[in-house]
Parts: structure tokens; C-alpha cells; sequence
């Protein structure tokens, strides 16, 4: 049977375009110009992928994709959208999008992400299996994950040797562990190597993006059901509490758990024990738990959105994953790395990106982080046709990033320009380091942070939000 795909988009002539190209390539398509009339198609068939425009005449990409979502739950949804909206493209992954593209989309690009989804779409959760096992019998299916969309090396900055002595540290315990960091910047590499460090390296390693359950199945997903619990429970189900038995259980988006769900994980977590849906028998379990977040948890338990005896269960220790911006020495070796995954992928011989296209990258600010980056060095090298990767390959607005000047009544747009390091720069990075070191150390304990600081509560909490330490989400 041919994969089938749904394309959302409020332009004609794209959308035929768009089908006339999958047709041809064995795809079953089927257009929709209106988020009205999509999810009228969504309800009545079962497509394989959904790739939607960002901008509808009636609806924007995240409130579309959130009624998909609850229609059906497992269906990857690529969005369309321009490069000056990429902050949003990535509002849409931490909210369970499978992948964006950025506009005017390339057709062999287009074409590569959908045959991604397509081998990913029936697994929903990543098992990593044991490295070694006398009995494979007793082990899960190999699963994919759809948010494990890059390989990942080890930088050669600082920060990265930093976060690396920690995962050093808390590898060996059994410690709950939460990382911070902003989406795509690789904090579910980081929960894996703490697993594969452990004692519980040769037990299975299962991720869950809690960003991608709907409230409905979360429950189901993580501690299984039994057979007619609920409608359409056709069989029963194993949880992947259950899976991860003797190994690491890693929930990415944690704070996107509801608040009857996070109760039932404190259970587990506190008892050892979880129960299927519909039974009435408890299973014993030994998992460690680690999870991930975008956000700050203390404000969420302060707004009553997160459970506080959960987040300290979890908070025995506390990591931060920082942005790419914020580590530019390793944004060279990210790309090359970047770089021969896509030679691999596309079949191509790139050996390397010219000078004025790496000084470009050590400029752009990068708020899709290494995600970013692997998508556009993935496109670059897809439209090379020589050695080296140029300018001419990179999306325009990479190559013309435009910050904000506000001058009296009027906000100025200006291309961002290399600027020599000066005393300044360097003072707030050594203090951006400082205070993130002292928060870490005191496990984000904002008071004896102060304290061992020197400045008052306020004055920090201004400095946090200057350099936006513990945030992920536009408010900083």
C-alpha cells in the first residue's frame, strides 16, 4: 500500500506542485487549504505524515497541530515554515511537531524528511538495547524515537568538558536526574551517556517525548493497560515503566505531564511499583529516572502547574545543557560532524565548508541549536554540487540574521555584525559561568546562591533573566 500523505496549505499552486511531485514518487496524496478542512480529513482518513503550513487563513501551525494531536495522537506532523519564523518552527517541536522544513522548501529535502517520519511513525519511544545480553528473548523490540533526529559528539569548549565531569559524576549513583536546557540542544544525548556510564549500561535505555503524549494515553504509555480498561484498548499493553526494567527510564518535556499523570509517577517513583490500567495487581519495578526540561520547574511548582514533591523526588541532581550561542567554539565541530552524517545520508562527497560560510556560522545566533544546524548543513549540503559548502547554499536569513535596535519611538532592523571580543563581553560571560556554577552547586537554590554570591535575591534573579539561565521558552 502507498504511504499517504496530507498537504495543508492555503497557496493552490504549491499544493499541486507539492502532490504532483510525491505522486510520481509513489505517494498517495491529498490536499487541504484550510486548518478547518484539514481536520475534517484528518477525522474521516489515516494518513501517513501531515505536512502543513505554518500560516493558515484560519489557524497557525501550533493550534492546528494541537487538535491533530487529539485526534490522533501518533501521527508525525512536518511543518512548513519561513526562516524568519524558526523561533516558532521550534515551538513546534517542543509541542510534538515530527520536524519542520523552512520555505521555499526543496523538493529532495521535502522528500528526505517525509521518508524519515514514514520509518519512524510506528514507534513512538527509544529503546537503546543492552550492550551486551546472555538473553535476548527477554529483551523489547528495538524502537526509534522521533525527537532522536542527530547524532551527537562531544565539543571541545570548556562548557563541554564541564557538562561532560559531570556526567562523570553522577553516572555511577542511582540519582534522579534533571537536565535543563532549550529544545534541541541535546539533552537527551546527555541522559544516554549517564546511562551508558552506569551500572545499568547493559539494561535497556527508554525515552519518552511527554511532549508528544496526549493526556489521554500518557497514562497508558508509561505503566501499560489491560484489555477493554478503556475504549480501544483492543489488548493489552505493556508501559514502558516496564520496558526500562533495570535500566533508565528518560522522560524528555517532563513539564508537559499532567497533573493526575505526575501523581502517578510520584507513586511510582516513591513505592517502586506501578500498576496497568484496569488492574488491580502491582508490578515491582527498578528504574532510574531521568528527565528533561525547557522550563523552569521551581515556577511551575510555584504557579501549582508541577507537583513540588515530584520535582524534589526528581531534583537529587541538576544539570544545564547551554544553548549553542552560548558555545561557539564548538559550533565548527558540530557542523563538520554535521556535516559527514549528511554525506553519509545523502550520498554525497562535501568535504568542507569554505571560510566565509564557517565565519557565519560562529555569528548567527542559532535558536534551534544543534537541530538548527544539522537541518541547514543537511540542506547545504544537498544543493552543493562541489567540494566546499558556500554562502549561496544557506537560507538567506542566516546569512542577513537582523537583531532589534530600539531608537526613541522606532525599532531599528540591523544586520548583526562581528564585533572584536572586549572587556565587557568577557566580564558577563566569566559572570554568566559563575553564577550558573554556583546555582548548579547549590542545586538552584536561588537563596544560598546569593548568599555565596555576594548580592541580594532581586539582583539575581535579574542577572538569571539578563542571561537567561534556566529558561527555554520566549519569556526568558
Amino acid at each position: 500500500m502507498r504511504p499517504s500523505v496530507l498537504i495543508i496549505d492555503d497557496d493552490p499552486t504549491f499544493c499541486l506542485m507539492l502532490k504532483s511531485f510525491l505522486s510520481k514518487r509513489d505517494f498517495a496524496t491529498a490536499t487541504a487549504f484550510s486548518g478547518a478542512e484539514a481536520i475534517l480529513q484528518v477525522k474521516k482518513e489515516n494518513f501517513d505524515v501531515i505536512l502543513s503550513d505554518f500560516r493558515l487563513p484560519d489557524t497557525d501551525g501550533l493550534e492546528l497541530l494541537k487538535e491533530i494531536r487529539e485526534i490522533k495522537p501518533g501521527m508525525p506532523v512536518i511543518i512548513m515554515t519561513s526562516y524568519a519564523d524558526i523561533r516558532i518552527a521550534v515551538k513546534a517541536m517542543q509541542n510534538g511537531a515530527y520536524e519542520y522544513v523552512t520555505k521555499p522548501v526543496n523538493p529532495d529535502e521535502i522528500l528526505l524528511t517525509i521518508n524519515n517520519a514514514l520509518k519512524r511513525e510506528k514507534e513512538t519511544v527509544a529503546i537503546i538495547p543492552p550492550l551486551q545480553s546472555n538473553n535476548n528473548n527477554n529483551q523489547p523490540p528495538k524502537k526509534k524515537s522521533p525527537k532522536n533526529i542527530f547524532e551527537y559528539i562531544e565539543g571541545e569548549s570548556d562548557t563541554a568538558k564541564r557538562i561532560m565531569s559531570y556526567i562523570d559524576v553522577v553516572a555511577p549513583t542511582n540519582l534522579s536526574v534533571i537536565i535543563h536546557g532549550e529544545s534541541g540542544t541535546g539533552k537527551e544525548y546527555v541522559a544516554k551517556m549517564i546511562h551508558q556510564k552506569s551500572k545499568r549500561m547493559h539494561k535497556p535505555f527508554v525515552s519518552i517525548d511527554c511532549g508528544a503524549l496526549s493526556r489521554e494515553l500518557a497514562a497508558s504509555e508509561l505503566f501499560g493497560h489491560i484489555k477493554g480498561s478503556f475504549t480501544g484498548a483492543i489488548v493489552d499493553k505493556t508501559g514502558q515503566f516496564v520496558y526500562a526494567e533495570g535500566g533508565t527510564l528518560f522522560l524528555d518535556e517532563i513539564g508537559n505531564l499532567s497533573y493526575e499523570i505526575q501523581v502517578q509517577l510520584l507513586r511510582a517513583i516513591q513505592e517502586r511499583k506501578i500498576r496497568k490500567i484496569g488492574s488491580n495487581q502491582d508490578v515491582e519495578i527498578d528504574v532510574r529516572i531521568i528527565v528533561a526540561t525547557n522550563e523552569d520547574l521551581q515556577e511551575s511548582v510555584k504557579k501549582g502547574a508541577f507537583r513540588e514533591d515530584l520535582y524534589h523526588r526528581l531534583n537529587e541532581f541538576t544539570m544545564v545543557v547551554p544553548s549553542l550561542r552560548d558555545r561557539g567554539e564548538d559550533v565548527g565541530v558540530f557542523a563538520e560532524h554535521f556535516l559527514n552524517l549528511a554525506n553519509q545520508e545523502l550520498n554525497k562527497d562535501v568535504e568542507d565548508f569554505d571560510d566565509e560560510v564557517k565565519g557565519i556560522f560562529r555569528k548567527y545566533s542559532w535558536p534551534g541549536n544543534l537541530r538548527e544546524l544539522r537541518n541547514v548543513v543537511r540542506r547545504a549540503v544537498l544543493l552543493t554540487s562541489g567540494e566546499l559548502v558556500k554562502k549561496e547554499t544557506l537560507p538567506h536569513e542566516i546569512v542577513f540574521e537582523k537583531r532589534e535596535e530600539v531608537s526613541g519611538n522606532h525599532t531599528n532592523q540591523q544586520p548583526v555584525e562581528q564585533q572584536p571580543g572586549d572587556l565587557k563581553s568577557l566580564a558577563e560571560k566569566t559572570e554568566k559561568e559563575m553564577i550558573l556554577n554556583t546555582l548548579i552547586k547549590v542545586n538552584y537554590n536561588k537563596s544560598k546562591a546569593a548568599t555565596i554570591l555576594k548580592i541580594d535575591r532581586k539582583t539575581l534573579y535579574n542577572k538569571m533573566k539578563l542571561y537567561k539561565i534556566l529558561t527555554g521558552n520566549d519569556e526568558g
